[in-house]
């Protein structure tokens, strides 16, 4: 609604009108209460002051004689010149000592409930046998008015109080108001008529710019404003009709420019950067933007002074071209750098190309070869040694360790088919081809299924394995067979890397869309350097000890890739003192289903 400059400039005045009033009225509020204020104090000067001694003489004598009735009729006497009107302004007779009420132009209720300032001071000064005029002046946002003096007389004290209650202050201030507000309400009609004339005249030439300005906005550079006066707003419209000739020219001129580059670079996929002869940035598309993971802008030094220098490039004869690698956080970006047209009026362009899927591809795809000979590489000595030694020695050996070395040559096999099939697994989950068979089943009979296949292993090992199974879990959805071999590598790595004696506790439990099970042992634990890889393929952190025990470095990360599919999480958790804590958390539901049976 504001947004209008019609309403701006009629708010403006709305609220200048306001203003001006509101500044009036507070000014014409608070003189007529300091006039009022002064009023009362100088009338009390004018009966007390210095120049009526002879008053304030006689007061003494009466009070000498203790004639309360005498010092009122003297007040009463004086009622008009103290202003006394015995409704809004009365006087007091008090006792010095005590300030009881004595005499009054009215009755003691008209008191205030507690005694001010000026009454205290006055009892004050009674007390130390001061005659002190006690007039401290009232403020404007007081309630009352009031002045205590003191009269002494022989052994005789009283105290003369004149109390203002301001009702005729705030009757007179009520007018005023009446008519500031009446004044505030005719201005603001008036204000609100003259706003809207002021502001059509100033705003129609304005909206006449700003259709022309959507014309030109839209491509309609034949129109021409109408210049109808000769001020700032014509010199503006003229103005813009020169700009929109000067415009439309230079549009025309760059649209050729424009397609070439939209059509060549826009949609690739590589990104393309351009340089003038000066090596100031003129292009660059998104693609690049996206590989610098910066925005691009600035001069070549700026961006690729490290890896070739600006001249050197440009120095190039065509078709001649500099080839390079940068590193860009985690991205490893080729660079091909040429220069375009002459040295004069050409440039430099360069066209990078994101080949970091490719290196790590590379480095994946040889660490897998290293590790896969490696692992393979080691049984299969084991399986030819002891072959050979059976075949260079028959009949020789004695039953006991011909038996012992089969016993060796078949685990050996065993263990190399378990990593080839492992890997074949593993190649299966990369590739998609692992078919989920998904089915609703109760996840804590499968982690009682788990505990009790692996509770002989575990009593071979004298370990002590505890379940702590929860009064319910509810239903799951997933490859109960799949989640079961996940669950019975955790534990199986409990109690192979846990020294014998050891103690393995299983828990789980449920939270409002996900369930848990976790898995903690006092075992060898996992160093803080090794806890990020753990789940990396061939990776071990005892490499001897899981040779010893027949691992491969595949059961995590097959089991991540299992969990992963089931949209949950394998990870490491806190854990207290030596040892290792594995949380498995799966979802109860699963938002797509491959199989469900």
């Amino acid at each position: 609604m504001f947004r209008s400059l019609h309403m701006k400039l009629t708010l403006i005045l709305l609220l200048l009108i306001t203003s001006l009033m509101a500044v009036v009225g507070a000014f014409l509020t608070t003189s007529v209460s300091s006039f009022f204020i002064d009023t009362f104090y100088q009338q009390i000067d004018n009966v007390f002051g210095e120049d009526r001694q002879d008053f304030v003489a006689s007061l003494r004598e009466a009070a000498d004689s203790g004639s309360v009735e005498l010092i009122r009729e003297m007040l009463d006497a004086n009622a008009g010149s103290l202003g006394i009107d015995y409704s809004t302004r009365n006087y007091f007779v008090l006792s010095g000592e005590s300030g009881a009420y004595l005499a009054g132009s009215a009755e003691e209720s008209a008191l205030p409930r507690e005694q001010s300032a000026n009454l205290l001071a006055a009892r004050n000064a009674v007390s130390r046998r001061e005659e002190t005029f006690v007039a401290d002046e009232s403020s404007i946002a007081a309630d009352y008015m009031d002045v205590a003096i003191p009269i002494l007389g022989g052994d005789n004290a009283f105290i003369i109080y004149i109390l203002d209650n301001k009702d005729t202050v705030s009757g007179l201030n009520g007018q005023l108001f009446d008519i500031i507000m009446q004044a505030l309400v005719i201005g603001l009609l008036i204000s609100v008529l003259l706003s809207f004339l002021l502001s059509k005249t100033m705003v129609g030439p304005i909206e006449k710019l700003t259709a022309g300005a959507e014309k030109v906005a839209s491509g309609d550079f034949d129109s021409q404003l109408p210049i109808e006066s000769d001020d700032e707003i014509g010199i503006l419209t003229g103005t813009f009709n020169e700009m929109a000739g000067v415009l439309h020219t230079t549009l025309a001129a760059m649209e050729n420019e424009r397609n070439k580059l939209d059509t060549l670079f826009l949609h690739m996929t590589d990104g393309v950067v351009a340089f003038d002869h000066d090596g100031q940035l003129i292009h660059c598309n998104p693609a690049a933007g996206t590989m610098l993971q910066r925005k691009v802008e600035g001069t070549y030094q700026d961006l690729f002074g490290s890896v070739f220098p600006f001249a050197q490039v440009l120095a190039l004869a065509r078709p001649n071209y500099l080839e390079s690698e940068m590193v860009v956080g985690e991205r490893t970006l080729e660079l091909y750098l040429a220069p375009f047209s002459d040295a004069a009026s050409g440039g430099v362009l360069i066209v990078l190309h994101d080949v970091t899927e490719h290196h790590r591809n590379e480095e994946r795809r040889k660490e897998f070869v290293a590790n896969v000979s490696h692992e393979l590489r080691t049984p299969l000595t084991n399986v030819r040694s002891y072959a050979e030694t059976l075949r260079s020695a028959p009949g020789e050996i004695p039953p006991e360790m011909e038996a012992n070395f089969l016993d060796i040559i078949i685990t050996e096999t065993d263990r190399m088919t378990n990593i080839v099939q492992d890997l074949l697994t593993l190649s299966r989950l990369d590739a998609g081809n692992a078919e989920m068979v998904l089915s609703r089943f109760s996840f804590q009979e499968a982690i009682a299924s788990v505990v009790r296949s692996s509770a002989l292993n575990a009593k071979q090992r004298r370990h002590t394995l505890v379940y702590d199974p929860p009064e319910s879990l509810p239903l799951i959805v997933g490859d109960r067979r799949r989640l079961e071999q996940v669950m019975m590598n955790i534990l199986g790595n409990a109690i192979k890397y846990t020294p014998d004696g050891g103690f393995i506790r299983v828990t789980a439990g449920s939270l409002e869309d996900t369930v848990w099970m976790e898995v903690s042992d006092n075992g060898i634990g996992i160093p803080e350097k090794d806890r990020e890889r753990i789940f990396e393929r061939f990776y071990r952190v005892d490499k001897a000890r899981s040779r010893e025990s027949g691992g491969t470095g595949l059961g995590l990360s097959i089991a991540r890739e299992i969990v992963q599919r089931h949209h949950g999480t394998l990870a490491l958790a806190d854990h207290q003192g030596p040892g290792t804590t594995i949380r498995l958390t799966l979802p109860i539901t699963q938002a797509h289903t491959e199989h469900m049976t």
